[in-house]
């Protein structure tokens, strides 16, 4: 009798480790599920607030590479791995005013560069700079009547459509301070026909 006894009690000790063993892992595989989507979630949320933020082109200062209501995503990690480019596309807001919309120009001067425009043509410490994307000729030269010198965190921007831009030639949007730049426009979301990388 003692001894049927304990063989239940073992059968009996057997089948609750081995349910427990189960429990445990059924927890192990739904904790690696919700770490799973979790992940995923703040990777979709970081590709997202980086490189997805959309905002929509005011204007056709940037035509015939952007233009009025396309709507682009902006790149606002890269440079944190990487100062701005001469030629990159940014979009940033003139002197940090939050209560105005975005603007999207491109970088012609550099922190520390001095800037001349003489007869239609962007001089960069005295020397000619040869843009390879259309440009229209600049026919007000607006402050910069002569020659100006960039602060080490400011950068000169133009529209590629320079007889309908505002930029570093106005005095309301300036030299841009590198605090005020959003990020990099790289994507055309829309319209259709225009969707796709944003050209050079």
């Amino acid at each position: 009798m003692g001894r049927r006894r304990k063989k239940r009690l073992f059968k009996k000790a057997r089948k609750k480790k081995f349910k427990l063993h189960i429990d445990l892992e059924r927890v192990r595989a739904a904790l690696v599920w919700i770490f799973k989507i979790g992940a995923v979630c703040f990777l979709a949320f970081v590709l997202v607030w980086y490189f997805g933020q959309q905002i929509s082109t005011v204007g056709d200062s940037m035509n015939p590479v952007l233009k009025n209501g396309d709507v682009v995503l902006v790149d606002r990690l890269i440079y944190n791995a990487m100062a701005p480019r001469r030629g990159d596309i940014i979009v940033f807001k003139p002197k940090g005013n939050e209560n105005v919309h975005y603007y999207t120009k491109r970088i012609i001067g550099l922190p520390g560069e001095d800037i001349e425009i003489i007869e239609n043509r962007i001089y960069i410490d005295g020397v000619k700079l040869d843009e390879e994307y259309k440009t229209t000729d600049i026919d007000d030269v607006g402050i910069v009547d002569e020659k100006i010198r960039l602060a080490e965190d400011e950068y000169f921007v133009l529209g590629d459509n320079r007889v309908s831009s505002e930029d570093s030639r106005n005095a309301d949007v300036g030299n841009v301070k590198r605090e005020y730049i959003y990020g990099k426009a790289w994507f055309v979301l829309s319209p259709r026909e225009d969707f796709g990388w944003i050209k050079k």
